[in-house]
């Protein structure tokens, strides 16, 4: 079946352009790096390695081949540096803007460095692209905008009062890409994330993810700690799905540019149900973990329950998430097995 994404990866393979990807050696950014360079872009990407990994890089350059990788160039920088911005969006048709400092509770323990980099830093590279005249500029929002508003599904019009300083951060980025839309006719596109999971996700360090922490105790058979009764539930969406909401974001054109979208499946998992999930697949991949979880307390922060609406990206984006939660871990599985055990 002939989708839109299938139509612009053509249409970029016939005409190749040059992408800058942020956070680049990060899990997100260096997923993008990959698929871009499978499909015959050039691809500049920009990172500090504060929470990306040389071996992120080590790996797209093993999987995508050395006539593929010369098409990518690295430029080790600092958002918070312009004059780094300015450097790596030189040619640059299309930016991919995924460098942030994540995590709900990094922000709480440190507001102060989130604010630098997730928007001192989101500034630099939004003058920084408009200066350099890019076509489009696509940035990572998040679901945690949403804040207090309870209502489920997620609709993007309407947030509540943000629960934490990150959640702040990357709302500001939404109201400084819709001022530069307003005041220089500057194209942007915010993706807020729900809950991304796959390969190269890091399962170490205070502020893992659920997915690769988890999946990587339950390798080594260690006890696995849910955060409050299990029932919290969020929007897991697996990264091929992330990988097709920027690309066709970044080529989007007329009522679609000057957009904030869900990035999602439009499902709730429960905690509860991702564990048994998880012991699942890793028994269809030869490893048994019999444990029962053990259950904690409810984490400063978090928001109970998350779902997103995905209306507004299927419509204007023509975007069709092809993974689900159980699928998306079919295909990451083999990943976490090879290199988180």
């Amino acid at each position: 079946m002939t989708t839109r994404y299938s139509e612009v990866l053509e249409n970029l393979r016939a005409q190749p352009k040059r992408w800058l990807v942020t956070g680049c050696a990060g899990f997100i950014g260096s997923n993008l790096v990959e698929t871009l360079l499978e499909h015959g872009q050039t691809v500049v990407g920009l990172d500090n390695f504060a929470t990306g990994h040389q071996r992120n890089l080590d790996e797209v350059k093993q999987n995508v081949g050395p006539e593929a990788w010369v098409r990518f160039s690295f430029i080790e920088g600092d958002i918070r540096n312009l004059d780094a911005c300015h450097q790596a969006v030189q040619g640059a048709d299309y930016v991919l803007h995924q460098a942030a400092l994540g995590s709900v509770p990094r922000s709480l323990n440190d507001p102060i460095t989130s604010n630098e980099v997730n928007v001192s830093g989101f500034l630099n590279m939004l003058v920084a692209a408009r200066d350099a005249q890019v076509k489009s500029f696509v940035y990572a929002a998040s679901s945690s905008t949403y804040g207090d508003h309870e209502a489920l599904p997620k609709v993007e019009d309407r947030i509540g009062r943000p629960l934490s300083p990150y959640a702040v951060t990357k709302y500001v980025n939404e109201l400084y890409a819709d001022v530069f839309a307003r005041s220089y006719g500057f194209n942007t596109i915010g993706l807020r994330y729900f809950n991304v999971f796959g390969r190269r996700q890091d399962p170490n360090g205070a502020y893992a993810a659920v997915i690769p922490k988890w999946v990587a105790a339950m390798i080594k058979n260690q006890d696995v700690t849910i955060n409050g009764d299990g029932e919290t539930s969020r929007d897991f969406c697996f990264i091929e799905n992330v990988i097709q909401a920027n690309i066709l974001s970044a080529t989007a054109t007329g009522d679609a540019v000057n957009q904030v979208y869900n990035v999602a499946f439009n499902a709730r998992t429960s905690l509860n149900q991702l564990f048994g999930y998880l012991a699942n697949t890793l028994s269809e991949n030869g490893i048994q973990y019999a444990k029962s979880p053990v259950y904690g307390n409810f984490r400063a922060g978090d928001v109970r329950h998350s779902q997103a609406d995905i209306g507004k990206a299927q419509r204007l984006l023509g975007y069709a998430p092809a993974y689900d939660i159980v699928n998306g871990l079919k295909k990451a599985m083999p990943w976490y097995v090879q290199f988180l055990g």
